[in-house]
């Protein structure tokens, strides 16, 4: 099971929040987007790409597209 840290809620109602400010339907849609993916972690845990920044394997960063 994925665990998000105080920080990292923030960081999904920040975007919420953001987002919302123009639309509450894809404000949803993205946060469910995010939550959506992050949970596929536990079954996959190596999805995503590596960091290049960081270069450690077992830091990912999980890319969500919208438009």
């Amino acid at each position: 099971m994925v665990e998000w840290t105080y920080p990292a809620k923030q960081d999904l109602k920040s975007i919420y929040d953001y987002i919302s400010r123009d639309s509450k339907f894809y404000a949803q849609k993205v946060s469910f987007e995010i939550v959506e993916k992050s949970e596929k972690l536990d079954i996959f845990p190596e999805i995503g790409r590596i960091v290049p920044e960081i270069g450690d394997p077992k830091i990912r960063e999980l890319l969500i597209q919208t438009h």
